[in-house]
């Protein structure tokens, strides 16, 4: 029997590496010469091998200051849109990315990739709280799902507020501002839970980290046609984004990787480490 042809592990890591820099499929398949099956493979094969490995790693943290947030895409087509979209899948629409970031080390302990509802509130607080080895100071928007969540997965464990913005009339929706938000005009802090810092009530890191996901992950840019066709191909670019962030990325301020600030890793990864974990995943999960 032949054997296929497997795409030499330096080019992966190129492929991978354009991902997470923001380049579109396409545009990939026209730079390197890989045909584009080849790459959306390498994205299921590599998105999966990263979301195992980050699960089964990222665990006993040590963190003390978290704060979270929701990001918005859509996956086929925009909710608005779905009813008239041809042949559209039953899981087009809106759809949310949570995240959670440690305010000191920087690193995104977990995600989840749903709506923007009570469930996967649940599902996101119980997957981050069985992470972490100690109490920690939570900050989270006003988004009313995060209240019984949290009290769900922490009880009365943890030291959590609310971080309200308040925001002026939009501006007019014409011309150049048609796209411009709302001019934020104040803040509310609330304590929820337990004895947070008022120092440290921010959402100021993950709001950060939002625009670093437009700006690297290509299909949350807004405003062009690049955006994912399938929700599972949607949460490996994710998985792959946040491997890449958390282990192979130096931080500029920190001058190490989040994961090695975490003590997640001695060492700093190479895509070509990453490659390297990838293969072994294969090896593994495909006799």
């Amino acid at each position: 029997m032949a054997r296929m042809n497997k795409t030499p592990p330096a080019k992966r890591a190129q492929i991978l590496t354009m991902m997470v820099e923001g380049v579109s499929i396409r545009a990939i398949s026209r730079m390197t010469g890989a045909s584009k099956n080849t790459i959306v493979k390498l994205l299921a094969d590599a998105g999966q091998a990263c979301a195992a490995y980050q699960d089964a790693n990222l665990r006993n943290l040590k963190c003390k200051r978290l704060q979270v947030d929701e990001i918005w895409s859509f996956v086929y087509a925009k909710a608005k849109n779905v009813a008239t979209a041809k042949a559209a899948p039953d899981v087009a629409g809106d759809v949310w990315t949570w995240t959670a970031i440690d305010a000191d080390t920087k690193l995104i302990p977990s995600f989840f990739v749903g709506g923007r509802d009570a469930y996967a509130a649940n599902v996101f607080m119980r997957d981050l709280s069985e992470r972490l080895a100690n109490r920690v100071q939570l900050t989270s928007d006003g988004h009313k799902s995060y209240l019984d969540a949290v009290e769900r997965a922490f009880g009365n464990g943890i030291d959590y507020a609310m971080l309200v913005k308040h925001y002026g009339p939009a501006p007019e929706q014409t011309g150049a501002r048609r796209y411009s938000p709302a001019e934020c005009v104040g803040t509310t802090v609330g304590t929820v839970t337990g004895q947070p810092d008022k120092k440290h009530i921010s959402t100021s890191y993950v709001e950060r980290q939002n625009l670093s996901m437009r700006m690297g992950i290509r299909r949350f840019t807004r405003l062009t046609n690049a955006f994912s066709k399938k929700v599972e191909n949607h949460y490996y670019a994710l998985a792959i984004y946040f491997m890449h962030y958390n282990y192979v990325r130096i931080h500029t301020t920190l001058r190490v990787t989040p994961a090695m600030a975490a003590g997640v890793s001695k060492t700093l990864w190479s895509m070509d480490d990453v490659v390297a974990m990838i293969e072994a995943w294969e090896a593994q999960a495909k006799p």
